[in-house]
Parts: C-alpha cells; sequence; structure tokens
C-alpha cells in the first residue's frame, strides 16, 4: 500500500483493495491469465457463465443502468416535489406547516430509509426483479390514491397515501447501488452512478419546478394525477428491460470441460444462455440460503465499521440538508419580502438543476479518472481511500453553501442570491455522495 493508505496489521488486503493494473513488466507472470480491459485487470472477475451479469452485452446493461437511474430519479421525485405546495396544504386541510412538512415531507423520507433494512434483505435471497417491479406497480396505485384526494379533501388519508409511497419507494431509490456492482466493474462504477446520482439530482429539483406550475395552474393533488401517467411507461420498462442481475453461481448449469494446454489446464463452463423469455420471469424461488430476519439486523452492527459509518454520515447528512433547505427555502420565500407563489418557488429550483447537470457528470468522471490513476501510481493497486479525494471538492463547496445561505435569509438578501448560495451547496452533494458510495462498497471485498 502506498500514497498515505495504511498498511492493515492484520490483512495483506484489505476488504476493496484490488490489483487492476501493474508498471511495466511488474506482475505478468502473476496474472496473465486474468481477464482484462486493456491494460485494467478486471474486478470483480466475470465467471466464464454467459448468465453472468458482467458479461452481458454493453448495451444491456447500459439500458438497465439508464431506465433504473430515470425511475429512480422519478420516485426520488415524489418526495420533495411537494415542496412547493406546503402553502397550499396548509389553506386547503387548514393545519399548521410544521405538521404538513413533518407527516408529508418528513416521514416520506423516513419510512424510505426505515424500509429499506427488509428490502435489501429480500433482495439478496429472492432477487431485486420483483421488488423494483412491484414497488413501481404500489407507486402507480398510490398516486392514482393522492388524485383522488382532490374529491374529498382528506388529510389523514393524504398521510396515510404518503407513507404507503415512502415505504413502496424504497426499492426504486436503495436497490440502484447493489445492481451497479452486479452489472459493473470496479473502475467502470463512479460513472454509472453519477448518472444515477444527476437523475437524483434532476428528479429532486426538476420535480419541484414541474409541480410549482401544476399546483399553480391546476392543483395541489393533480401533481399524483400527472406522476401516476409517468409511471405506467416506468413499470413497462422495468418488466422488459431490466431482468435479474444477482447472480450467485449457473443458472442453467452445464458440465465443465477441463482443457490442457502447454502443461496447464483450464476449466471451460458450458452453462447454456438464458432465454429472453428465462429473463422475464418475476419469481425465481430463493437465490440465497440466508436467513431473511438475518439479513434485515445484518446492517445494523455494520454501522461501527468505519467505512459504512462514513458513508452513512456523508451521504445522510449531505441529502438531508439539501432536503431541509429546500423546506426552508420555500418556507421563506413564500414569506415577506419574498411573496413568491407555487410556480415561481418552483422555478427557484432551475439554477440548482443546471449545477447538477455540471456536478453529476463531473464527479463520476473524476472519482473513475482518480482511482485509475493514484492506482497508477500505487504499482497497480486500487484503494477505496482513493475514493475520498472527492471530499477535497465537496466540503468546501458544503461549507460555503449552507453558510452563505443562512446568511442571505438572515439578512432578507436578494432572491438571485439566496438561490446562489443553494447552488453552491447543491454541488457539493454528487461528489459527497460518489465518496460515501463508492468508497462504502469496499464492504463487497
Amino acid at each position: 500500500m502506498g500514497l498515505g493508505v495504511l498498511d492493515d496489521v492484520h490483512m495483506a488486503a484489505p476488504p476493496g483493495t484490488y490489483t487492476i493494473g501493474a508498471k511495466d513488466s511488474e506482475n505478468k507472470m502473476d496474472d496473465s491469465s486474468l481477464k482484462r480491459d486493456g491494460e485494467i485487470i478486471l474486478q470483480p472477475q466475470p465467471s466464464d457463465d454467459p448468465n453472468d451479469p458482467l458479461n452481458w452485452s454493453r448495451t444491456w446493461k447500459e439500458s438497465i443502468m439508464l431506465l433504473l437511474a430515470f425511475a429512480s430519479g422519478v420516485t426520488t421525485a415524489l418526495g420533495p416535489m411537494v415542496t412547493p405546495g406546503l402553502q397550499v396544504i396548509v389553506a386547503t386541510y387548514g393545519v399548521s406547516i410544521d405538521l404538513a412538512s413533518s407527516l408529508i415531507i418528513g416521514f416520506f423520507a423516513f419510512w424510505v430509509g426505515a424500509t429499506t433494512f427488509f428490502t435489501a434483505s429480500g433482495a439478496n435471497i429472492w432477487g431485486k426483479r420483483p421488488f423494483l417491479i412491484i414497488s413501481s406497480f404500489i407507486l402507480f396505485l398510490t398516486c392514482v390514491w393522492g388524485q383522488t384526494i382532490e374529491s374529498v379533501h382528506s388529510f389523514p388519508q393524504l398521510a396515510a397515501m404518503r407513507i404507503i409511497q415512502g415505504i413502496a419507494s424504497a426499492p426504486l431509490e436503495t436497490l440502484v447501488t447493489s445492481t451497479v456492482s452486479d452489472l459493473f466493474f470496479v473502475h467502470q462504477r463512479g460513472t454509472r452512478l453519477s448518472i444515477w446520482g444527476m437523475m437524483l439530482a434532476s428528479g429532486v429539483l426538476l420535480g419541484q419546478t414541474i409541480s410549482g406550475a401544476i399546483i399553480q395552474n391546476l392543483s395541489f393533488e393533480s401533481t399524483f394525477g400527472i406522476s401516476a401517467v409517468i409511471y405506467i411507461p416506468i413499470m413497462l420498462g422495468l418488466y422488459f428491460v431490466v431482468v435479474e442481475t444477482t447472480y450467485n453461481g449457473p443458472r442453467n448449469p452445464g458440465p465443465k470441460i477441463t482443457l490442457e494446454e502447454k502443461g496447464s489446464f483450464f476449466e471451460i463452463d458450458t452453462s447454456e444462455k438464458e432465454s429472453y423469455r428465462d429473463r422475464l420471469r418475476l419469481f425465481r424461488g430463493r437465490l440465497s440460503t440466508e436467513s431473511f430476519w438475518k439479513g434485515v439486523w445484518k446492517p445494523i452492527p455494520l454501522i461501527a465499521y468505519p467505512a459504512v459509518l462514513f458513508s452513512t454520515v456523508v451521504y445522510g447528512t449531505y441529502f438531508t440538508f439539501l432536503l431541509a433547505i429546500s423546506v426552508l427555502a420555500v418556507t421563506a420565500l413564500s414569506l415577506p419580502p419574498y411573496n413568491l407563489n407555487p410556480a415561481q418557488i418552483g422555478l427557484t429550483n432551475i439554477p440548482l438543476l443546471l449545477v447538477g447537470f455540471i456536478g453529476s457528470p463531473l464527479s463520476g468522471w473524476l472519482a473513475d479518472r482518480a482511482a485509475t490513476f493514484l492506482a497508477r501510481r500505487n504499482n497497480g493497486v486500487f484503494e477505496p481511500e482513493f475514493r475520498l479525494v472527492l471530499m477535497l471538492v465537496a466540503v468546501p463547496f458544503a461549507t460555503i453553501g449552507f453558510i452563505g445561505f443562512g446568511y442571505s435569509l438572515h439578512n432578507a438578501a436578494s432572491v438571485a442570491q439566496v438561490v446562489a448560495f443553494f447552488s453552491i451547496y447543491s454541488f457539493s452533494v454528487p461528489f459527497a455522495s460518489q465518496a460515501a458510495l463508492t468508497f462504502g462498497q469496499k464492504m463487497e471485498g
């Protein structure tokens, strides 16, 4: 190990440490049988099974990634998209702003997080595909329900609908990172996660922009009706494109043939490739013998593991503050001296969206480039800590944006200044999330 990364006193290669290249002729004899992408040694090494997701065509894998990223972005938008209408909820349902924001936005986020433990465990045992498709179907039904609340104006119904939406949102919001790990190699994940991050940012910000106009010109409940229409193609896409990526061994096992070449013996996997019809199966039975409840409890002790603790704190903090600033901005900008209506409040998210379109791809590119560059300078050894260089961008931008946002509101600065500091903070989020998610994936080793 090198470049400031300390040696582990217990292990020669801690989890997440990979050899992805070597200088000149170093180790060429030792790794000549390893599969490569150019000069980069593939990690993890794919099997010879054509049904191994790592062996699927690039077109198929990218299609799954893009569709999941879009579905995740739309689902993420469900949480904050009601933010421009908080004052409308207060006036329509006769509740306080604190109660409205807590039950309609806060509880949504709470149930997403609480459900993650169960969906993650279930996905490991029964696969991700059933959870993703069922999730999209329930979200479609809840959006239809949200549209019908317009006729009864029942706040308890609205709150109950949002709780169910939060529970149903968990798979589409949280299973994307593990799907990326199923489909892509270590040196490819940063870019794909940046696409996902860009979709999340677009969902949070563009969703509020669009919903603001809908609330202003139609009604608050119409945001759910339009969302229901969007979930129809999402459901179809998930069913016909996002096949099962959880892989625990050959799916159509065939006999292995042993060949001898120049005194060395090689095993060839003769497993048959699954047909498209077989891939469309919703349920495959148990893919793991692990206990469901043990899987639910498993992440709890891992919180004490430094990599997981870091990822949890960083990712949770940055996105929580992003949501908190969004709610604060809506409340502040709808009151004097600003007095913005829902449509105008929604438009304040456009600069943040543009910043996200710049920051997300840049963070993904930097994550993969930094990892590859530092690995080459470290004799071909990739350390998970190489991902942490992204925090050199995230921390200063977040600090300036957060402090500046509070200072500008306190002094009743112009809307442009408030939005500018919000945008600066927003720029830090994809870098922090990249560092958190890619560094935390060292646990897979």
